[in-house]
């Protein structure tokens, strides 16, 4: 069976938010267990961890796998007008903005690590959409 996008909203025509907590939390058992190696959640990509050290907002969480780092927050926002690769949004302002727009966009949070390069997503928020 496949959905439209416009099945997806609420019967007020809102969009959820989706989070990975619990996928999250898995995978970082799934490491400390032994099942999955470090090399295979450890492999940000160098842009992510850049972006993490220059506009990334610093946590007071340690990072699950190195227990080194604090964690950083990197927030990509991807929709319409915004192009394939999408934007590294780095300051409120800049969401602010993002938000007032009148196409549905979605901010992607990831959270990094600057030391081992863990990264995971942790929630898709919808943005935009302002008519």
């Amino acid at each position: 069976m496949a959905f439209s996008p416009g099945a997806l909203r609420g019967p007020d025509g809102s969009r959820g938010i989706v989070d990975h907590r619990l996928a999250r939390r898995m995978l970082i058992n799934e490491v400390r267990r032994g099942r999955v190696p470090m090399e295979q959640v450890c492999d940000a990509h160098p842009e992510l961890i850049r972006a993490a050290a220059n506009v990334g907002t610093r946590t007071s969480t340690r990072c699950p796998i190195c227990e080194e780092e604090d964690l950083r927050l990197v927030t990509y926002v991807f929709g319409a007008r915004i192009g394939p690769a999408g934007r590294c949004v780095s300051t409120a302002r800049e969401m602010r903005e993002l938000n007032a727009r009148p196409e549905d966009l979605n901010a992607y949070v990831v959270e990094a690590c600057t030391g081992c390069h863990w990264h995971h997503l942790l929630r898709i928020l919808p943005i935009g959409g302002r008519r």
